[in-house]
């Protein structure tokens, strides 16, 4: 009988001790697979392309910007920003870089891209997504563990880590090399249609903008501006416009297609 319970206080003693980690595994940093970008590159290619790091305007605002890629497990690769400092950009949009990066990453196919901005007009009441900004709700102990001294760098402390969320408007796009779909690209801190502009300027600087097919009339992923005054899009695929040059300097990159467009 003493060895019985001997054996059984010991089993529980050690169930007890090795849950917390098991638990604990599960919150600690991964690496991805394969990261596509890295930071120092990601960095260099947004300050390029962001008027304040001497780049083009982008029709909005022409503020600094967030940009996140994730790896295709949907693991933060790298967060970069544009400005010299991490508050010389909106601080609230780091997380949604990261997040839209992670909507174009779960929303996309080896054999079809799917830009965050194709999700609006299906998001809103009555679309075919209604309810999907609502899903896969961000994880804020990764957004926001580690210090602030650290956002942005290459020690972020979301790197290694799945963010979650799900942004409906512009400014996530899949990466695409030789093979297919790596992961995805995210940039926030102006107007979502400049935010769109400047991910597709960065996408192609790096090389990963071999998209097969998408949603919008060029077989892509470009951001479709036909919803009418009524609200509705032709396409089921659209995006409101915004209030500057947005638009006009989408359609000169590719990225985007105005008019009453069918998909």
């Amino acid at each position: 009988m003493k060895k019985r319970s001997v054996m059984a206080a010991t089993a529980v003693f050690t169930a007890t001790f090795a849950m917390p980690a098991v638990l604990n595994a599960q919150d600690q940093p991964r690496p991805g697979i394969s990261c596509p970008v890295d930071h120092d590159k990601l960095a260099d290619i947004l300050k390029k392309s962001v008027k304040p790091g001497g780049g083009p305007s982008n029709g909005g605002l022409d503020n600094n910007e967030w940009a996140a890629v994730v790896d295709r497990q949907g693991v933060v690769c790298a967060v970069a920003y544009s400005g010299n400092k991490a508050d010389d950009q909106w601080l609230g949009s780091r997380a949604i870089a990261a997040e839209k990066a992670n909507t174009a990453n779960a929303f996309s196919l080896k054999d079809k891209a799917m830009a965050t901005a194709n999700l609006y007009a299906g998001a809103q009441p009555g679309g075919f997504l209604f309810g999907a900004a609502l899903g896969n709700p961000p994880s804020p102990e990764a957004l926001y563990a580690g210090s602030p001294d650290n956002f942005g760098t290459a020690n972020d402390p979301m790197v290694g880590k799945p963010i979650g969320g799900t942004i409906v408007f512009g400014g996530g796009l899949a990466l695409y090399d030789g093979n297919g779909i790596t992961g995805a690209l995210g940039v926030s801190g102006d107007s979502s249609c400049a935010d769109h502009n400047v991910a597709w300027r960065v996408r192609h600087q790096l090389g990963l903008d071999r998209v097969p097919a998408g949603v919008s009339p060029n077989m892509k992923d470009a951001i479709i501006y036909d919803i009418g005054p009524d609200g509705k899009s032709p396409s089921g695929f659209g995006h409101p416009k915004c209030n500057g040059k947005e638009d006009q300097i989408a359609v000169d990159l590719g990225a985007g297609v105005s008019g009453n467009v069918v998909r």
